[in-house]
């Protein structure tokens, strides 16, 4: 067996509300500075693992600990299979008796996950100590009989899912080399109030926020880099406008320019954006100041231009434009202005979204009357359809980790935010709200 040790110079320390996190980091020696290789990210045909997670163990055995480990571990293996990774295990197989077996390397019998067909195993102990909740987790190789990591959180009961993010972008981390999506948020347009209002969520639907509260129309939510600044338009104020709101201290700016403003995309880690304008008469692309002031005319031709997206360096900008007749997305180089068209095929190719790796672009084309969502690599120029015959799919946005799409479908009949993978599987519905969800627009990750 390996030999366990603490890395103490790995402590790090997270303030979450009022309550301190504190995570140690347990690894076996050899693998700190390992590269692990479980995923095959550029695989369509990924497999997922089969992994377990057991009801967490009540390390001091008293009331609150015991109230906290089945939805605790819960909350933790429904947020792993949120990811499309794995293969949850159904724990009525296993050959485990969770509060009296061992949870640590040297107590594990890993024969007996193996046996079940569990590859990874997953962990924890919770243990109360005054008004502070501590929790031991750790992640298992079972085949190889090893330790993964193992993380030690210390803090407030209410900081359980936050510490079930970290811990699964922990997980994440050491099996694709990559964090996740666990700290991000979705933005999107809802009229279930009888206005159509903007609302934010977690990754995966859960603690759903109104943001505007207009009583109007708002649409075309876009996050700044950082997660603080959130730009959308708004006919609050009779001709439609985009406001840029802090979500820090709440305040709001907007552009004040005549005529039409739509679609602000925010510029990778600058304080600026773009939005389409029609001060000339003809809607073209501005790069603005993050207060909505303006810098310069990116865009300038006879057809319309609208909906940039940024590549992630932040050198080009996909969008719209009709200059060849129908909407159809091309691509400007900023610094030398050279203009690409990228789609070629369809007669109606809208809202391009870039990629977080800057190799793909996900966007909705309309053909034979329905919408659907294609995905095109940039070097080979091949669209490959993502969604099939199941009403208008559109709004297209990718998780910050480039591994999950989120999209607006009408195949319930409402329209309804749904997710899937890169690769178009495991397609399934985000959240149900009243009323109807449309134009998602995925937030980077935003540590809490």
């Amino acid at each position: 067996m390996l030999k366990r040790v603490w890395i103490r110079n790995m402590m790090r320390r997270f303030f979450i509300g009022g309550g301190l996190l504190v995570g140690l980091l347990i690894v076996a020696p050899h693998m700190v500075n390992a590269e692990i290789k479980y995923f095959d990210l550029t695989n369509p045909f990924l497999r997922k693992i089969p992994m377990a997670v057991p009801v967490f163990q009540s390390l001091g055995r008293n009331p609150t600990e015991m109230g906290q480990v089945t939805p605790y571990s819960d909350e933790l293996m429904a947020m792993l299979e949120f990811s499309g990774y794995f293969k949850m295990l159904d724990r009525g197989s296993y050959l485990h008796d969770a509060q009296t077996s061992g949870i640590t390397q040297n107590s594990i019998n890993f024969q007996n996950w193996t046996t079940v067909g569990a590859e990874l195993l997953i962990t924890g102990g919770l243990r109360m100590e005054g008004e502070q909740l501590v929790s031991e987790l750790r992640l298992f190789d079972t085949f190889k009989s090893k330790l993964l990591i193992g993380k030690r959180y210390r803090g407030r009961i209410e900081d359980r899912r936050e510490v079930a993010k970290r811990f699964c972008s922990e997980v994440l981390l050491v099996l694709t080399g990559q964090p996740g999506f666990f700290d991000s948020q979705l933005a999107f347009v809802s009229n279930g109030s009888g206005h159509k209002e903007i609302y934010t969520c977690e990754f995966d639907g859960k603690n759903v926020r109104q943001v505007t509260k207009k009583r109007s129309i708002t649409s075309f939510p876009a996050w700044s880099s950082t997660g603080r600044h959130l730009a959308y338009t708004s006919f609050d104020r009779g001709p439609v406008q985009i406001i840029i709101k802090d979500l820090k201290t709440m305040g709001e700016s907007r552009v004040r320019y005549k005529g039409v403003q739509i679609a602000p995309a925010w510029v990778p880690n600058r304080f600026q954006l773009t939005a389409t304008l029609s001060r000339g008469g003809d809607q073209e692309i501005y790069l603005l100041t993050g207060k909505g002031k303006m810098i310069k005319r990116l865009t300038n031709s006879r057809g319309i231009d609208v909906d940039a997206s940024w590549s992630p360096d932040g050198k080009k900008i996909a969008f719209v434009s009709k200059r060849s007749g129908r909407p159809q997305i091309y691509i400007k180089a900023i610094e030398t202005g050279r203009v690409q068209r990228l789609t070629f095929e369809g007669n109606y190719n809208t809202q391009p979204c870039w990629s977080p790796k800057g190799n793909l672009i996900a966007y909705s084309s309309m053909a034979q009357g329905e919408i659907n969502i294609f995905v095109m690599d940039i070097e080979r120029n091949d669209p490959i359809q993502l969604t099939f015959n199941q009403g208008d799919n559109e709004a297209p946005s990718w998780s910050p980790d480039g591994s999950l799409i989120a999209f607006s479908t009408t195949r319930e009949g409402k329209s309804r935010i749904y997710v899937m993978t890169a690769y178009g599987t495991d397609q399934r519905r985000l959240m149900t709200m009243p009323g109807e969800q449309f134009h998602p627009r995925w937030s980077p990750n935003i540590p809490q």
